[in-house]
């Protein structure tokens, strides 16, 4: 099928458009390859987030040192995801993919021979290293054997995604009341063992399609700490150091895009793919819908504490039916965008969760209501879930096959962006008003104008998803 460019999207003739609707079987069988990536990563960060304190006591270290057993996995994955696109042109995306569950599984055993916190945080830092192109690399072979049909399929791949923050805490809760912590690693082992093994045998061999070039080292230099710094920054931003290191990072990301542009193809993310008025639609809209949704995770959790006087038991159960909206609805993504159109799905989730986030305005000036708040969590994640996939599915359809290993990793990287980016807005914005604030109604005021700000950035998702293509059916690689 030949390959045309229209209007910054490649438009695909088909020549047979009844055959072209059809899922072909082996599209199913590589994408539940690839699932066991996104699934084994999320799974085990969630695994050792919820056991750092049991880390802390059995290793005789302080929680502030344990805890870079998670934010040392994060940084490094954070510091390997530019090299993905390079990586996929040297040798191959199952190639790559099943270097990555090797080294995933084997420094998985290493967590579980570690001595002391500093080897296990030295063993996660290898294990992050491995794990950060696991879920991309995922993205990227669903997206390269899916094609048009990428919302159907990832619609139900992502259900059991979601699934392991629910299973995460149990499986951690299990070992530690009947094993050795060390089993939090060693359960990775018969998992990565077997998805090594399913690779080997399902995922197609792409040796031909490499196209071996030279690594943008000065790219590779600012990229990568510079998304890190960035990262950590956001997280220490109440610090006059976290500040500081928070616009150290933006410094180098400016400095990699203004060495990118001179460079063209030969960067390190080719920021051509951004001139695809789809391709830069679809990547703001994933930006601010990851962005919305992390600000969404701080702001919710801390108004029910802090604003209603509910404990942490309390809250993480008032939290379950925002999950639940995300499960009910994935599923369906495929039947609802063919039917509907990538647009308007997305665009009409953005502005659901738009809708249902003014009722957190309601409950923070009139008082907390149990009625309104479990069917407003509901609906909102119904809603952002509703324009995360259509939008990605437009993204990877608007570029050729041989650019998705690029487009995967810039994707990502803004996806990883918009979540500290707006969660630092929002709780700096919150800060503002809580400051001087000691009163109960005063604190419900300053919650109200946060999420009133939260709203102004659904109000953004939905202008950005608004302007995404209504059909994929004329759209592929």
């Amino acid at each position: 099928m030949p390959c045309r460019l229209r209007d910054n999207a490649l438009v695909i003739v088909a020549t047979n458009a009844s055959d072209d609707d059809r899922l072909d079987p082996s599209v199913l069988r590589i994408a539940a390859v690839a699932l066991f990536g996104g699934l084994l990563a999320q799974l085990d960060a969630t695994i050792v987030s919820v056991s750092l304190s049991r880390l802390a006591a059995d290793m005789h270290s302080s929680l502030a040192t344990i805890q870079w057993v998670t934010s040392g996995y994060l940084l490094a994955l954070t510091l390997v995801l530019p090299l993905n696109g390079w990586l996929v042109d040297c040798i191959g995306a199952k190639a790559l993919y099943l270097w990555c569950f090797a080294g995933f599984t084997l420094s998985s055993a290493l967590c579980a021979l570690a001595w002391s916190a500093n080897s296990l945080i030295a063993f996660r830092i290898l294990q992050g290293i491995s794990g950060g192109l696991l879920a991309p690399m995922a993205q990227m072979m669903i997206a390269r054997a899916a094609g048009k049909h990428l919302t159907r399929v990832a619609g139900y791949m992502a259900l059991p995604i979601l699934l392991a923050p629910v299973l995460g805490p149990v499986i951690a809760g299990v070992i530690l009341q009947y094993a050795s912590w060390r089993w939090l690693f060693l359960v990775n082992l018969p998992i990565g063992a077997l998805a090594f093994l399913l690779a080997v045998l399902f995922l197609p061999g792409d040796r031909e399609e490499t196209r071996p070039r030279k690594l943008d080292w000065l790219g590779l230099a600012l990229l990568s700490p510079g998304l890190a710094l960035f990262l950590y920054g956001s997280n220490k931003i109440g610090q006059t150091t976290g500040r500081g290191i928070l616009v150290a990072g933006i410094v180098m990301m400016a400095a990699f895009l203004w060495a990118a542009r001179r460079k063209g193809d030969e960067a390190l993310v080719d920021l051509r793919l951004f001139k695809s008025k789809i391709f830069s639609t679809a990547a703001v809209t994933q930006f601010l819908s990851n962005g919305v949704q992390f600000a969404g995770q701080m702001l919710i959790p801390a108004f029910l504490i802090q604003a209603c006087g509910r404990t942490p038991g309390e809250m993480g159960l008032m939290l379950a039916p925002l999950g639940l909206g995300m499960m009910v609805t994935f599923p369906f993504m495929g039947i609802l965008t063919d039917r509907f159109g990538i647009r308007r799905v997305s665009a009409g989730g953005a502005l659901l969760a738009l809708i249902v986030t003014t009722s957190f305005l309601y409950l923070a000036t009139h008082g907390f209501e149990l009625f309104v708040f479990v069917p407003a969590l509901f609906f909102r994640g119904m809603g952002m879930s509703a324009v995360g996939l259509p939008s990605m599915t437009a993204a990877y359809t608007s570029v050729c096959k041989h650019d998705l290993p690029m487009a995967t990793t810039s994707l990502n990287i803004v996806q990883r962006l918009g979540g500290p980016t707006l969660t630092t807005l929002c709780a700096s914005f919150l800060a503002w008003k809580l400051r001087s604030q000691f009163t109960d109604s005063a604190v419900s005021t300053a919650y109200a104008w946060a999420f009133l700000f939260l709203c102004g950035l659904h109000a953004f998702t939905f202008l950005t998803a608004s302007l995404l293509p209504l059909r994929l059916n004329r759209l592929g690689r």
